[in-house]
């Protein structure tokens, strides 16, 4: 495990990364650049249309496999998407993830998106779509590679893992009816994260970082290729004493190391039948000093990045293993089988606090004033023994499964079929075995004052097996495209309960299990009205599972989805705008401890919902639109969301409680804008962002906004300059938060929780290679 740090100067994992800056610079002084190698490299700018000859073979079994796996491929294959979908390229990418790679503001510019952040750093993303709800990104289909990575995607979906999006070479997310082949989760949509590939030649990258907070990074990779065999090695280190500043000291960070390496064997380029074989391992470890203790609206508007002492031993520990398999052959040009099998285990640890007194944290923080002296106690005053519980929350998770993909091309008459027919069978698990102990503060520290037994606060393993079946049919024909397509879900569900005093698991005291059948169509068209216009519109079925151990009233959640868009290019520029109405039969919310419940699990049924928006997007080189001898990309997007109850009730799920047909959803800003412009050539670039999103509620109602019951509205800019001072090697600044702007970003699960302050991190990256 990495040491915590207090500084860039006294933790062994900053040192090396100063050290590996030193060696980078030597190394791109040092080795002449090869004669036919550009004297530059480029800046991470809108990538240029290749010219027809280099455009992507769709006859190459590399691209059909990329269509395979894939949610969009490129940007190529964006205008033959008859539904929303959006593409983050890596040069794209580079102009986000400066500092410390957070998902949330790499996924800013993409429109539809629902974002609720927490910690700062994007360590425990909170990502819906177009409001099917944010909570850990359990109500979106997560993958890495095409592959479901949740922990465990159909019993515990809530991602405490998620894959480091600093080592991503694309993000790709599809909404609407062209997400259905993406399941289990439809209502929302679809997000995938692209990792490094191996490259086609010998390749060398490598960045550092060093900056505020005793914050530092280092992320590399090595790859090759030849004719049958090619392989790549990466590692991510990351770490930061933190921002926030808890009363008597100490971190307030994380430390990361990530590993993943390739290795692809695959038939000559004019084989016959193409064949590939490609391994795929992984391992993450993660230490950070992270708490779900935020401060009272007074405390908070005082000094946003105080902690309290009571939070002082809270920190969360995990490991994550992957390995992934894929068989990929081509018989011909018109058909093809792609085959993936997967491995992936998680265990976390957090160790958080959990109550004082007695009392609920999220009670004491909402109402100081009526518990003087549990808030005493979080702040730092002496207590009796047994006052603050602190919650093991010890938990193991896997998902295994293998999936195939048959494709098939052909025509018929004025038509042509690109057919898809896949079936994937899938078995997950979680297991809590979770205990609490109990401490006293004495002089502004904590002392263990009654250790609980293992297993002794929940005893509690869920499971789940599932087959889905998959097909669809691209149907062009003329100027129309159209792609109808169903998915079938099988699952069942089993909850096994031991008593808190059984750690052997010797008997269960319940067994639950349930199944769930559902059918999922939907059908998505494309209308080409110009020589680079279309108008899209789809409709299909919205599905998330129930998890294992839903009583008898609680339903699935299922709504019916429409969507209706434009989208044009011209030149550089991509437009699109389009207009989405989500009617839910059910909606399903979870008690977790990260929407500041009790962390049973328990499913509440929201009932009847409507939510409806507008998306838009803009993106392209204002440079190359005018003829300028300097590149000057911009991007823009705006999404408005609105989303109401359409039914009354009382419910126990925190968020919800006492709902009136027509209160507004929590955690569903109205308004979300983002923008940015750069500027600069193959030498710098110079690039501003900023994004803005509007105060939204945390708990459902309606009438105007409540301070206490409501995130801040907030304009954050970003500031990203580079320049080259050598053939392979450039020089980074960034600045997060330009102008330090202090906002609550969310009232849970205990207490107003700030974004990240103004962070300054400077690095230099190598590239060599093609």
């Amino acid at each position: 495990m990495i040491m915590k740090v207090n500084s860039v100067f006294t933790c062994p994992l900053m040192s090396c990364i100063l050290v590996a800056v030193l060696s980078l610079v030597t190394v791109a002084v040092a080795v002449p650049s090869p004669a036919d190698e550009a004297s530059t490299v480029s800046p991470p700018s809108e990538p240029k249309p290749a010219p027809a000859a280099t455009q992507p073979d769709p006859a190459d079994p590399r691209v059909v496999l990329q269509e395979r796996v894939t949610v969009v491929g490129s940007l190529e294959s964006l205008s033959e998407i008859p539904g929303a979908a959006q593409l983050l390229t890596g040069e794209q990418l580079e102009r986000r993830r400066q500092g410390f790679d957070d998902i949330h503001r790499m996924l800013r510019p993409i429109p539809g998106l629902n974002i609720q952040e927490e910690d700062g750093f994007g360590h425990r993303p909170n990502v819906g779509m177009r409001g099917s709800g944010t909570d850990r990104s359990s109500k979106i289909t997560l993958m890495e590679d095409g592959v479901l990575i949740a922990p465990a995607p159909y019993s515990a979906p809530a991602a405490y893992y998620f894959p480091l999006s600093g080592r991503m070479e694309a993000i790709e997310v599809r909404k609407g009816s062209s997400q259905i082949k993406y399941g289990p989760n439809t209502v929302g949509g679809a997000l995938n994260l692209v990792s490094t590939s191996v490259p086609s030649a010998f390749r060398l990258r490598a960045k550092a970082e060093a900056g505020q907070h005793g914050s530092a990074k280092l992320h590399a990779h090595a790859g090759d290729a030849g004719e049958r065999l090619g392989w790549l090695l990466e590692t991510y280190q990351g770490g930061s004493s933190g921002f926030k500043e808890l009363d008597g000291g100490g971190d307030t960070g994380f430390r990361l190391q990530d590993y993943v390496g390739k290795v692809r064997f695959n038939s000559r380029r004019g084989a016959r039948v193409y064949q590939q074989v490609e391994l795929k391992l992984g391992a993450t470890e993660e230490d950070s000093d992270e708490t779900y203790l935020g401060l009272t609206e007074g405390d908070f508007r005082s000094d946003p990045l105080r902690r309290y002492p009571a939070s002082q031993l809270d920190v969360f520990e995990a490991s994550h293993r992957q390995a992934q398999l894929r068989h990929f052959v081509a018989f011909s040009p018109r058909l093809d089988v792609t085959t993936t099998v997967w491995h992936n285990g998680f265990e976390r640890r957090w160790y958080k606090l959990e109550s004082v007194l007695g009392q609920g944290l999220a009670s004491v923080l909402e109402r100081p004033d009526d518990f003087p002296t549990h808030y005493a106690v979080l702040t730092g005053a002496d207590s009796d023994p047994n006052a603050l519980v602190i919650r093991n929350n010890n938990r193991s998770y896997y998902s295994r499964g293998a999936e195939t993909i048959l494709g098939l091309k052909a025509g018929l008459g004025p038509t042509r079929h690109e057919v898809e027919v896949g079936v994937r069978y899938l078995e997950d698990e979680e297991d809590r075995f979770q205990q609490d102990d109990a401490y006293q503060m004495l002089g502004g520290r904590m002392a263990l004052t009654r250790p609980g037994a293992p297993g002794s606060q929940t005893n509690q393993v869920v499971s789940a097996g599932a087959w889905a079946f998959f097909a669809q049919d691209h149907v062009r024909w003329g100027r129309l495209t159209l792609v109808p397509g169903f998915r079938v879900e099988a699952i069942d569900l089993r909850r096994v309960d031991y008593a808190r005093t059984d750690p052997d698991r010797t008997a269960p005291t319940q067994v639950l299990d349930d199944t769930v059948d559902v059918f999922v169509p939907g059908i998505g068209a494309s209308l080409r009205v110009g020589d680079a216009t279309d108008v899209v519109a789809g409709l299909h079925k919205g599905f998330a599972p129930p998890g294992p151990g839903a009583n008898t009233a609680t339903r699935p959640e299922e709504s019916l989805n429409y969507e209706l868009g434009l989208r044009a290019r011209r030149g550089s520029f991509r437009g699109e705008l389009t207009g989405f109405y989500n009617d839910y039969e059910n909606l399903l919310g979870r008690d977790t401890l990260a929407t500041g419940g009790s962390g049973t699990g328990d499913l509440f049924n929201g009932g009847a919902v409507r939510i409806l928006g507008l998306e838009a997007g803009l993106s392209g080189d204002l440079g190359r639109a005018f003829g300028l001898a300097l590149s000057v990309p911009l991007q823009a997007s705006y999404t408005f969301t609105d989303g109401e109850f359409r039914n009354s009730f009382q419910s126990r799920y925190g968020p919800w409680g006492t709902v009136d047909a027509g209160d507004e959803l929590p955690y569903l800003p109205r308004h979300q804008l983002f923008s940015s412009l750069g500027l600069g050539d193959d030498r710098w670039l110079v690039n501003l962002g900023a994004s803005w999103v509007s105060a939204m509620r945390t708990e459902a109602g309606h009438g105007p906004l409540v301070v206490e019951e409501s995130t801040d509205s907030a304009l954050v800019l970003d500031l990203l300059a580079e320049a080259a001072v050598a053939s392979r090697l450039r020089v980074y600044g960034s600045l997060q938060n330009l102008t330090d702007r202090r906002y609550v970003v969310a009232r849970q699960p205990a207490g107003a929780r700030p974004g990240l302050p103004r962070t300054l991190m400077v690095g230099v990256r190598l590239q060599i290679g093609s």
